[in-house]
């Protein structure tokens, strides 16, 4: 039996709750995913966005939270809106209030965008 959006997109969230930004990216992501953040930078497949997370998560020096605030489910959208707060390897912080919009088709994120909260 497969699973239904509001589950995947659970499971998904629970993932980037625990960090596991990568495995996310690699388990939820349609092949020709294409990911548009809140700067304009896009990613046009599932290895390019994979490796920009893996590029990421290896500058990460410190998860000081990671929070999810709400969350949505439509007819193949969701919504979430997360907390993120990083300190950097290079001595920066990173502090991010976003909002993840998602397009689904067959249990796989085809597009999503990233707007600032």
């Amino acid at each position: 039996m497969s699973k239904n959006l509001e589950q995947l997109f659970n499971e998904k969230n629970q993932m980037i709750l625990k960090g596991q930004i990568v495995e996310a990216s690699e388990k939820f992501y349609a092949p020709k995913t294409k990911t548009i953040d809140f700067t304009g930078t896009t990613t046009n497949s599932k290895d390019e966005h994979t490796t920009t997370m893996k590029n990421f998560v290896a500058a990460l020096a410190k998860v000081n939270e990671i929070s999810l605030r709400r969350s949505a489910v439509g007819d193949g959208v969701t919504f979430a809106e997360f907390v993120f707060d990083f300190d950097m390897k290079d001595g920066s912080k990173i502090y991010w209030h976003e909002i993840l919009l998602s397009n689904w088709e067959n249990g796989l994120i085809v597009e999503e965008q990233y707007f600032k909260g």
